[in-house]
């Protein structure tokens, strides 16, 4: 099983509250990310929760250590999410996430913001804070 992460997990992962640890043991089951999602995480660390430069770089160390595969945002990759975004009613930066996930390869996307259970192609999005049996 290969596992693509959305944002959302990461950042999770790296604020005080009651989803960090079982981001952490989800982002510790290993999987890939895009440049996209470091993009993200950087934005969202620096605009929503206010962390300054060094503490931003530090996170993004240990992250890039975990995910030693970043998948590129390619023009390909761009075509493709305008044809799920078109195709599947998914929101322009949520389809750049799944056209990623695709592309790598891999058939889980971890992602809270997305349909859990939904399954484009080969691929079936998770959320892994959904509680069992909801």
């Amino acid at each position: 099983m290969s596992r693509f992460f959305d944002t959302n997990v990461l950042v999770y992962a790296f604020i005080d509250g009651p989803k960090r640890m079982r981001a952490q043991q989800a982002l510790a089951e290993g999987g890939i990310i895009s440049a996209q999602v470091l993009n993200e995480f950087t934005h969202v660390s620096r605009r929503r929760h206010g962390r300054d430069w060094p503490e931003i770089e530090a996170a993004l160390g240990v992250i890039r250590g975990r995910f030693p595969v970043v998948a590129p945002l390619t023009e390909q990759t761009h075509a493709a999410a305008l044809a799920l975004a078109r195709d599947h009613g998914f929101a322009f930066y949520d389809a750049l996430i799944v056209a990623a996930a695709i592309e790598a390869g891999c058939d889980t996307l971890v992602s809270e913001d997305m349909q859990h259970g939904r399954t484009i192609d080969a691929l079936t999005i998770c959320d892994p804070f959904r509680q069992s049996g909801s």
